[in-house]
This record gives structure tokens, sequence and C-alpha cells, in this order.
């Protein structure tokens, strides 16, 4: 199947954020966009989701399934799929799930090797990992 052009973005869900990452029109590259509070009950991460694919015109988003290092779903990977399932009824794109097992650890590990810690690297730890995500992604679909 071929790849559609265009924007796409990459999310990492969390109990407690959402970082979102966006790819250019050509999925060459995956950047940081922003980290939205998780809203589990209310759905302002959802519509704020939504209004990106919008505002940005993104074809599709893509979305970290964090399954453990056995590849089966735990705790995680059950409300990653809730929330990709929300995220279709409330977008007209296609999500689709892809496995980010390590990426907030390696997304960690590589913001403390540039000095980013504390506070501030968990304000962009999330973008990070959904950067990882996305990217991961594009790699692994490029010329299918």
């Amino acid at each position: 199947m071929t790849r559609t052009r265009g924007r796409r973005l990459g999310i990492d869900v969390g109990a407690v954020r959402v970082g979102v990452a966006m790819c250019d029109p050509d999925g060459i590259l995956a950047t940081p966009v922003e980290t939205v509070p998780r809203d589990a009950d209310g759905g302002a991460d959802v519509r704020r989701i939504a209004e990106l694919v919008a505002e940005h015109d993104v074809v599709g988003v893509v979305l970290g399934l964090p399954r453990n290092l056995r590849g089966e779903d735990g705790p995680a990977a059950v409300a990653a799929r809730e929330f990709a399932a929300a995220l279709e009824a409330g977008l007209d794109v296609p999500v689709e799930l892809t496995d980010e097992r390590m990426t907030t650890v390696v997304a960690t590990r590589q913001l403390a090797g540039r000095g980013v810690r504390g506070r501030r690297q968990r304000s962009v730890v999330d973008q990070q990992a959904a950067v990882a995500i996305l990217q991961g992604w594009l790699d692994t679909t490029r010329g299918s």
C-alpha cells in the first residue's frame, strides 16, 4: 500500500500528558509540536488534537502503542487503545497504532544527554517521545 502524501501527527499518550509531533508533507522529518494535558473524562485532549488536525491539514494520526517487552498489552496499551478509539470517533482522518516500546525511556535519555532535566524535561519528554514514534513510523513505511 502506498502512503498518502501529507502531514501526520505522532501521538504519545500518557496518564498525565499527551505528546504531539508532526511531520512535513513529504513525510521525511518529525518535529515536536506541543504537550497537551490529558483529559480522559472531559475530552479536551481529543478536541485539541482535532484542532491541530484541522489547522495543519493532517492526513493521518500515528499513535504509539506501549506494549511490554514481551509484545503484550498491559494497562498502558489498553489506555492507548481507548485513546485511539476516542480519536477515531472525533477525527475525520485515519488513526493508526504503532509499536512504541521504550520511546519515552529513549526520549528521557536523549534530553538528559542534552542537559534538559527536571521540570523542564517533563514538559518536553512527551513531545520527544511523540517525535520518536512518528519518525519510526515514517522510516518504516517510507517507500512502501
